[in-house]
């Protein structure tokens, strides 16, 4: 089994961060290992309390996955001050493999997660990653992104930037890509009317990573993501009162 390297938050409800990406990873044949960088106690309605761990203490998990395992791919999700990503960062110096950077800032109603300080240190990560996922809250955020039209124009930094459902009026949920290049691909599926959706973007990031760990080259592997993601959206079982959890496994 290929492994992927996981540095990312703990959800206590399932739904999301490393335990969402275990999940992911597993379903596609990849073995994940993983950094964490928070913990929090969490459920379908939302985030009552958040621990950070020392950035130390993450750095100490890095190197020690690092040291001893083949990691293949790395995913990167919630980094929640200025000084664990500047300790990701450095950590990450040397590294040759894949990078998929979902650039945890600000949720999916628009509520920043991270201070502006930290917001400003992320970009720091940009020229790392193989492939940045923001939503279209960080969209807007790090790439002035809010239409098909900014995509045009905007500045991807050099990498690949997939810019996740900007038309949220349309009847299909449609991601584009902007290559390093500056070349657009377009990836779509129906969209899913449901609520359980929670922790859809820590998966769809881990499982490319978890695909590009396993040979696939990029398109590819967003394009089969794309399609498991809509599917577990699809399946996805009624569980809390709350924006509940897809099916990872996509069994009924």
């Amino acid at each position: 089994m290929n492994v992927v390297l996981s540095i990312a938050g703990s959800d206590s409800g399932g739904g999301a961060g490393i335990q969402a990406d275990i999940k992911s990873a597993q379903y596609h044949g990849a073995f994940m290992a993983t950094a964490i960088t928070a913990v929090t106690a969490q459920n379908t309605v939302g985030v009552q309390d958040i621990q950070a761990l020392k950035p130390s203490f993450v750095k100490e998990q890095i190197d020690s996955v690092l040291s001893d395992l083949d990691v293949k791919a790395i995913k990167i999700g919630m980094l929640g001050s200025t000084d664990l990503i500047e300790v990701v960062n450095r950590s990450l110096n040397d590294i040759k493999i894949p990078i998929v950077l979902d650039p945890v800032a600000i949720s999916r109603t628009g509520f920043k997660l991270i201070d502006d300080n930290a917001i400003n240190s992320l970009k720091t990560l940009f020229h790392k990653a193989t492939l940045i996922t923001p939503n279209s809250f960080e969209a807007k955020e790090f790439f002035g992104v809010s239409s098909l039209e900014d995509i045009l124009h905007c500045d991807n930094y050099g990498t690949n930037v997939l810019f996740k459902n900007i038309d949220k009026d349309n009847e299909f949920s449609v991601d584009i890509l902007k290559t390093s290049d500056n070349k657009l691909e377009y990836f779509q599926t129906p969209r899913v009317d449901t609520k359980n959706t929670h922790g859809t973007g820590c998966s769809f990031s881990s499982s490319i990573a978890s695909l590009l760990a396993n040979g696939y080259k990029l398109n590819d592997a967003i394009e089969e993501s794309k399609n498991y993601i809509y599917e577990a959206i699809r399946k996805a079982p009624n569980i809390g009162n709350g924006n509940g959890p897809i099916n990872h496994s996509l069994k009924a």
